[in-house]
């Protein structure tokens, strides 16, 4: 039979002792410090007794003159131990004192020597300041002691902390433990604190402690700690156990115990909780990410709304939340003018700037960049994809156009297009209405597009491009290679500009048919009248195999990164300049 874990009591005691532990003077030190003391009371009598003179510079000293040093290093020693020592460095402290006294009064009272009437105070002296020292220490030692167990104890139920839980998940995932993390909350509390007031919630959330600390001491086969993180939120830790399926029993017996009808002040309440559980380490390696994932599936529990309160993570769920928190944030900028872009420069061959592309931004409430590759397929999933295209084809024009005239460069402002924008009835109308107020001259901008456009509604996608086309914007085909790629089709497109998915360009010059791949590419888009651009071009070797392909133009990381709009201005006027 495994041994049981401890009551949590012994577990705030273990915790607290562990902190007092790292405040701890090493033991080593003690002995070093009282060496260094008996050392100087020795010295103090050897040099009291001298007569010899020593020189220092051009000054001689009688030898005996050092006695105060000595003296001096010796309380320092004293105060030191009984500091850092507590009760074992105060009787140290006072034994080795008061065991000089025999010799001091032998000195005075027989070997008649004055010394010993100053060795005699300042040892009284010594032993007052001892005493009193080690009395305000142990005050100070008892308020920190007390400070010790609340930063690891909730003051209302006395279980563990949040902080508590943490020390404990981070020590099993240091020694390499298998272990199960369980988020529970209570269901409809705040009704309950709203309807009842907060002194009946914090009785609720005290019968519920006791319930959990009673099924947790009950258990003998598996190792579990309880803890409270905050209002509601409980928390439970659970090692070696033999089978997941022993896991969820357990998590059952604790669900039954909270799912008992409470009665508080008379009244019965029908109390339920929700279970999210997650291992560590099969879906986290870290003890925040471990509680992310036992929460993300709690959270599941309480939106499914149904009977069943145990859940257990899995990587779906997080993808779930993640689309619903995103789609949120999404709503949130649209409406609050939180996307914003970048542009990445695009050169040709000789590193002379062809332009930019525009790139949809978004950040975090935390104002954290948000990956577009996170963003991007959320908001084509809710339909939010074309209203991102529209903030970034205005955004970015009513910041190039101005740029383009003061540079008076021959350079492009390249946007992404979705097809969901493009199949909008008003696209046309809305790009007229772009170039018009930005003064941006139609030959300057350039829509991208995506093969998969040609598969969505092959004739309305041919006349809106063709409408693009009377425009005189330029058009490019993005990401070339991946999807559709039909021959007769791309030789009806009206393009300018097929560009190479960043794929192909990884591989290159480490797979022989990617090399090939690219070079077809760049060969049948020539032959049909389009320039070549290869995205994601982060290397030297990379670029090399490009020119001796006869790519047209690059972009990537080697020669730019997507800028802010001040730096994006700044590699205009360079070139400019």
């Amino acid at each position: 039979m495994d041994k049981k874990l401890r009551p949590n009591s012994n577990i705030i005691e273990r915790l607290a002792d562990s902190l007092r532990a790292k405040a701890k003077a090493p033991a080593g030190a003690f002995v070093v410090l009282i060496l260094l003391y008996i050392m100087s009371v020795v010295m103090i009598t050897v040099v009291a007794r001298s007569e010899a003179v020593i020189t220092l510079g051009d000054m001689k000293a009688p030898l005996d003159s050092f006695a105060g040093v000595f003296s001096a290093l010796s309380n320092i020693c004293i105060i030191m131990i009984v500091v850092f020592y507590g009760k074992s460095g105060f009787i140290a402290s006072l034994v080795m004192l008061l065991g000089q006294f025999p010799s001091m009064v032998t000195g005075l009272l027989i070997r008649h020597q004055p010394s010993s009437i100053s060795g005699l105070f300042t040892n009284t002296f010594a032993i007052v300041a001892v005493i009193m020292i080690y009395i305000n220490k142990k005050k100070v030692n008892e308020y920190h002691e007390r400070m010790t167990k609340l930063a690891v104890t909730d003051r209302l139920t006395s279980l563990p902390n949040r902080f508590a839980c943490g020390e404990i998940t981070r020590r099993y995932i240091k020694r390499g433990e298998d272990f199960a993390a369980v988020s529970i909350d209570v269901n409809n509390f705040k009704s309950i604190n709203d309807t009842m007031g907060y002194a009946t919630g914090n009785k609720i959330l005290i019968e519920i402690a006791e319930r959990l600390k009673a099924v947790q001491e009950s258990e003998t086969f598996t190792e579990q700690a309880v803890a409270r993180l905050s209002g509601d939120e409980f928390a439970l830790l659970i090692r070696r156990y033999t089978s997941e399926e022993q896991v969820l029993d357990i998590i059952k017996k604790y669900e039954s115990a909270i799912n008992s009808v409470i009665t508080i002040d008379g009244c019965d309440l029908y109390i339920t909780a929700s279970f999210g559980y997650a291992f560590y380490p099969n879906d986290a390696v870290t003890a925040d990410a471990l509680f992310i994932c036992a929460n993300a599936a709690m959270e599941e529990v309480k939106r499914a709304g149904s009977s069943r309160h145990i859940m257990r993570f899995t990587p779906n769920i997080v993808k779930e939340e993640r689309t619903l928190e995103l789609e949120s944030r999404l709503r949130t900028a649209l409406d609050s003018d939180g996307i914003y872009f970048n542009l990445q420069p695009q050169f040709d061959l000789s590193h002379r700037l062809r332009g930019f592309e525009a790139l949809a931004r978004m950040n975090d409430e935390n104002g954290r960049p948000i990956s577009p590759g996170e963003f991007i397929p959320v908001a084509e999933k809710v339909g939010l994809v074309d209203k991102i295209d529209g903030v970034v084809l205005r955004k970015s024009a009513e910041f190039f156009g101005p740029l383009l005239k003061k540079s008076g460069l021959d350079i492009t402002l390249s946007v992404n297009v979705s097809v969901r924008h493009l199949m909008n009835n008003d696209f046309i109308d809305e790009l007229k209405n772009v170039l018009e107020t930005t003064g941006i001259p139609a030959d300057h901008f350039e829509i991208e597009i995506t093969e998969s456009i040609m598969i969505d509604s092959v004739d309305k996608a041919l006349r809106v491009i063709s409408e693009v086309e009377k425009l005189g914007v330029k058009i490019a085909i993005d990401d070339f290679g991946t999807g559709y790629s039909s021959l007769s089709y791309l030789n009806k497109f009206p393009a300018d500009l097929l560009k190479i998915d960043k794929s192909f360009i990884d591989t290159m010059n480490t797979n022989d048919s990617s090399r090939q791949y690219v070079a077809a590419i760049i060969s049948i888009g020539h032959i049909m009248g389009f320039d070549v651009i290869s995205e994601g071009v982060e290397d030297a070797e990379q670029l090399d195999t490009l020119k001796e392909i006869g790519c047209d133009y690059i972009q990537g990381f080697i020669w730019g990164r997507p800028l802010s709009m001040a730096e994006a201005e700044k590699v205009v006027l360079s070139q400019a300049g």
